[in-house]
């Protein structure tokens, strides 16, 4: 049984993964304020509230992997105070506008 909940589950995360985020990057520029601090701070980049974590780069990630991303925060599935407190205050709209910028190209944004 647990074999068969595991399968689902990954096959609901495959097609949440496959599904297509249409988001306006240029509206996501004005949006990113809340990210940028730990997201871009650069290379190698350390967080150390509450615990010393790396912190992943955005530019040039998937659109819909953000956006499954910040959704997973929202509900709880992934676990961070902080993000949990960032995705709840975004709407689906701005999530997609968000993702967008960011799945440009480096030199792009």
């Amino acid at each position: 049984m647990k074999k068969l909940i595991f399968a689902a589950a990954l096959l609901l995360a495959a097609s949440a993964q496959a599904q297509t985020v249409s988001g306006d990057a240029a509206a996501g520029k004005s949006k990113i304020f809340m990210c940028e601090g730990c997201h871009n701070a650069g290379p190698g980049y350390k967080t150390a509230f509450p615990d010393v974590y790396d912190v992943p780069m955005l530019n040039g990630q998937n659109a819909g992997y953000l956006v499954q991303a910040l959704q997973d925060y929202r509900s709880g599935v992934r676990r961070s105070q902080t993000m949990h407190a960032i995705a709840s205050s975004l709407t689906d709209k701005d999530m997609a506008d968000i993702a967008a910028y960011y799945s440009q190209p480096k030199g792009a944004n």
